[in-house]
């Protein structure tokens, strides 16, 4: 055997051991089941808004037809420049649970979400809070499944990862990578069963939280400075002894997280780096994407032969297998898995523009502000 074919077969057994993860989370993976009911006003809404005057109003809608868990819907306009709060007060005079609240100035230390979701904690009355991205949409009966859901699980902390709605054409290409990054990593049937904080996970579009443990951990505070604040939180949530988990929450809430490359493209290079907690995992994580899910396709396509060839043309299809189990499963286009070597290489490219970025001390913009930091320093400092 020769060293290339040696190398292929190292990468043709962990791309089969990735597709072996990848097929646990595909059928372990549950969504909140049976219908929801018999919860009574018990549930606070917080929606933190920046510049959300096209989305807010949708979400707001899909909540309400949530029916008896509402509450009270909650809506931190964090320093809009458009319509955001002037469709939020006009809702309000429709349905009085519906409250605008006004940011304060961001304090030092802190991200402009992770203020917003303290500010409106702080504000609530109900016995649980819903934290609701603004481009978020609950699907019929959600809120009630979910507080079900929390109950049969037994915690305290249950975050569904949303549906993805997709329209344009870089939508369907890229989009099902977030989908292809976390469950190509993250063993989602044993975060159900064991409590580690390394296995929290969470999709800040949807996190529900029952407001006592929230106050006891620290909330929202506790992870003030972190630009990945979801997963950040729902570590946290397990590290200080609370209960937690996330279930595939495709049929609770639907997102449109971004309607062209340029939003993918600005609002995942925000969050790319910051993601991982030191330089070295970012690192481990680039060359895992490159060695085990791109370079297979470049040396397939090559002209090596032999049982190299057989080797990087079987760990390809490992790959594309990979692509489609989750796109079944998501209900993803099922032609964007034959351009996952495009959307691959989108994603390495973003990862290094990403890291650059936050490495030369620029940091990236969004909706007005500038974020800092990133691996390594485990905060994302906002001005």
């Amino acid at each position: 055997m020769t060293a290339f074919e040696g190398a292929m077969t190292v990468l043709l057994v962990l791309d089969l051991s990735i597709l072996a993860l990848v097929l646990w989370n595909v059928s372990g993976w549950p969504e909140p089941r049976g219908e929801g009911g018999g919860a009574r006003r018990c549930c606070s809404v917080l929606i933190p808004a920046r510049d959300e005057e096209r989305t807010i109003a949708p979400c707001i809608e899909s909540v309400l037809r949530q029916g008896d868990p509402v509450l009270e819907i909650l809506v931190c306009d964090d320093h809009s420049g458009d319509a955001t709060a002037r469709t939020v007060r006009e809702l309000g005079k429709k349905d009085a649970r519906i409250r605008l609240i006004a940011a304060p100035d961001l304090p030092p230390g802190w991200c402009g979400k992770t203020f917003a979701c303290a500010t409106l904690a702080g504000e609530a009355t109900g016995s649980w809070l819903l934290f609701l991205d603004a481009d978020a949409r609950l699907c019929a009966g959600a809120l009630g499944r979910m507080l079900r859901a929390a109950a049969a699980h037994e915690v305290s902390f249950l975050s569904c990862w949303p549906g993805l709605d997709l329209v344009g054409f870089w939508e369907k290409a890229l989009m099902p990578m977030l989908h292809f990054v976390v469950l190509t990593l993250f063993p989602a049937p044993l975060s159900l069963r064991r409590r580690d904080a390394p296995l929290g996970l969470a999709h800040g579009a949807c996190i529900l939280a029952l407001r006592d443990e929230y106050e006891r951990i620290g909330g929202h505070r506790a992870v003030r400075g972190e630009l990945f604040e979801d997963t950040s939180l729902a570590r946290v949530w397990r590290a200080r002894g609370g209960r937690g988990i996330c279930l595939d929450g495709q049929s609770i809430v639907r997102v449109r997280m971004y309607d062209s490359f340029r939003g993918i493209w600005n609002g995942f290079k925000k969050n790319f780096f910051p993601s991982f907690r030191h330089a070295r995992s970012f690192g481990l994580f680039m060359l895992l994407h490159f060695a085990c899910f791109l370079l297979p396709f470049g040396l397939a396509a090559a002209a090596f032969g032999g049982a190299g060839l057989r080797a990087a043309a079987a760990a390809a299809a490992a790959v594309l297998l990979m692509r489609a189990a989750l796109a079944l499963r998501f209900r993803h286009p099922l032609w964007s898995v034959l351009l996952h070597p495009l959307a691959e290489s989108v994603l390495l490219v973003l990862g290094i523009v990403s890291w650059r970025s936050y490495s030369l001390g620029r940091g990236v913009e969004w909706k007005g502000r500038t974020y800092r930091g990133g691996a390594g320093a485990g905060k994302g400092g906002c001005a």
